[in-house]
């Protein structure tokens, strides 16, 4: 038993030793949010990994990249632009749930302040099969408008058809 005594004593003398400073709550607060990030992108990374295993896309773009380091919303569409997958932090931006755009035009999210110009350059690229860039106007469920920037691309399958429509998203100012 003498010996738990010293070791009990060991151990009081060596934490007291240690200056052991308390860290503030929001530190927890801001690495629990960006824990949170981590799981649920890492979530919508499976599920679009097995959409690429399943239509063989021919590349795989950096979807890691894009939505944990970047925090983009990404929005899968398929070859005649129904919306078949978004990650999960698109309701972050426009209050829409997946379940409420699958198998929808991405065109939901257009209005009257949308530039038709613009709406035309993304179609136009969309028709030549070329990836876009741009700004576009785009309206949240609750009938607000929001600027979006869109980087879009198309992705093509072993044989080199297109299968599928990826587009990068993220609200700016």
């Amino acid at each position: 038993m003498e010996e738990l005594n010293h070791y009990d004593m060991a151990a009081q003398n060596f934490y007291r030793a240690l200056k052991i400073n308390s860290f503030p709550i929001d530190s927890l607060d801001w690495y629990g949010l960006y824990f949170d990030r981590i799981a649920k992108g890492g979530h919508d990374i499976d599920i679009l990994n097995k959409l690429a295993a399943k239509h063989r896309w021919q590349s795989r773009p950096e979807i890691n990249q894009e939505l944990i380091n970047k925090e983009h919303i990404i929005v899968v569409t398929d070859a005649h632009l129904k919306i078949v997958y978004a990650s999960h932090n698109i309701s972050e931006m426009n209050g829409y749930e997946l379940a409420e755009i699958v198998g929808k035009s991405p065109k939901m999210f257009q209005g009257a302040l949308t530039c038709k110009k613009t709406s035309k350059y993304i179609s136009n690229a969309i028709k030549d099969n070329s990836s876009f860039e741009a700004i576009l106007m785009n309206y949240r469920k609750d009938g607000s408008s929001y600027k979006c920037w869109i980087r879009g691309e198309p992705l093509f399958n072993e044989k080199g058809k297109v299968v599928h429509f990826i587009a990068y998203e993220k609200e700016v100012a």
